[in-house]
């Protein structure tokens, strides 16, 4: 069993030590000047809190302290940075909107590619303390047609609750793929944890009549990453 797990692929076997290293390979490529901006942040921190040490004639205390700090600050800077590639390295591609949903607190239930067409549009769907939301990607005019449908079909189900639609996108009125996942955490509280969890179950039975989608469902992996791209 050890030996299957050191040699998988899956990211949900890996231990945290592996999910950092590969997070870390993967931003590296995408993101050149990483190891300078750790390695700067932690010289900063690391100096500045040995110069405390020293002007309180304590520089061994301060010393210990500043490696913790500044490999602390590393490691934000990782996180940020981490986040942004992901970001960047699957703008673009269908189904991207998934790398947004992932980084959603648990309390939000998501579902990637509820619906797709030929053209490869997309509408996803989460639901959360923010209520029931319903994210389009590709084409503004063939979306627009898309959404009004999907929303449609969904306060059927939803029974009173309001759906909410957003075009992912980089155009007046859309929401960027970098900015989706605070924009939908942002939204006012509508939702309790009971409701979310009754309204999830009837949209369960609405997918269960759909035909499967043309973008496979996981087109996108980040699995091992979730953890590091949230700044945990």
């Amino acid at each position: 069993m050890k030996e299957a797990k050191k040699n998988s692929t899956n990211p949900a076997d890996w231990g945290r030590w592996r999910q950092l290293t590969e997070t870390y390979k993967v931003t590296a490529q995408y993101d050149k000047q990483l190891p300078w901006f750790m390695i700067g942040s932690f010289v900063l921190v690391f100096a500045l809190l040995l110069v405390v040490g020293f002007l309180l004639d304590s520089p061994l205390i301060w010393g210990i302290l500043g490696v913790s700090a500044g490999l602390l600050a590393a490691m934000g800077i990782f996180a940020i940075r981490a986040r942004k590639a992901i970001y960047r390295r699957y703008e673009g591609q269908a189904g991207s909107a998934e790398v947004a949903l992932q980084m959603l607190p648990k309390k939000w239930v998501s579902t990637p590619v509820i619906t797709a067409t030929r053209h490869m549009d997309a509408v996803h769907r989460t639901i959360g303390p923010g209520g029931l939301v319903l994210i389009g990607e590709g084409d503004p005019g063939r979306l627009r047609p898309l959404l009004a449908s999907e929303k449609r079909k969904h306060e059927q189900v939803a029974y009173g609750v309001e759906v909410k639609t957003i075009q992912m996108g980089k155009g007046a009125g859309q929401v960027p793929l970098d900015k989706l996942a605070d924009h939908i955490k942002k939204l006012p509280k509508s939702l309790t944890p009971a409701k979310i969890v009754e309204v999830n179950q009837r949209l369960r039975a609405l997918d269960a009549m759909r035909p499967k989608a043309p973008i496979p469902k996981g087109v996108i992996n980040t699995k091992g990453a979730r953890s590091a791209m949230r700044g945990r």
